[in-house]
């Protein structure tokens, strides 16, 4: 448990920044080269750079080489430890509010 915590704070850091965030949207629609990423962004491409190599870090992200061109496509598979952890504390917070509707709508239950 302590190796998947560590794994999701990564990946919750990785998120913490709109620019990576963007990133991830973007390679939501498919793959696409550093240079077409950076394009859309405001910054040098070495301050872009470091955005893409915490990407893959975290393996969010996935790049290959062919020739000059870096091609980042998204690990969507990654992805699901986020959705995995969210879909919990949904089903958590969903159970103490349907609880605590009981509560208050029914007295009778309560002493």
């Amino acid at each position: 448990m302590a190796l998947q915590d560590e794994s999701l704070d990564g990946v919750f850091a990785a998120l913490g920044d709109a620019t990576r965030r963007g990133v991830i949207t973007r390679l939501g629609r498919g793959p696409a080269s550093v240079g077409d990423l950076a394009r859309d962004v405001p910054m040098a491409l070495p301050s872009f750079l470091k955005h893409i190599r915490t990407l893959e870090a975290t393996d969010l992200i996935r790049t290959t080489k062919a020739g000059r061109v870096r091609t980042c496509e998204l690990n969507r598979a990654r992805l699901a430890l986020v959705t995995g952890w969210l879909d919990e504390q949904r089903q958590l917070w969903d159970e103490r509010t349907d609880r605590l509707e009981q509560f208050v709508t029914d007295p009778e239950e309560n002493p």
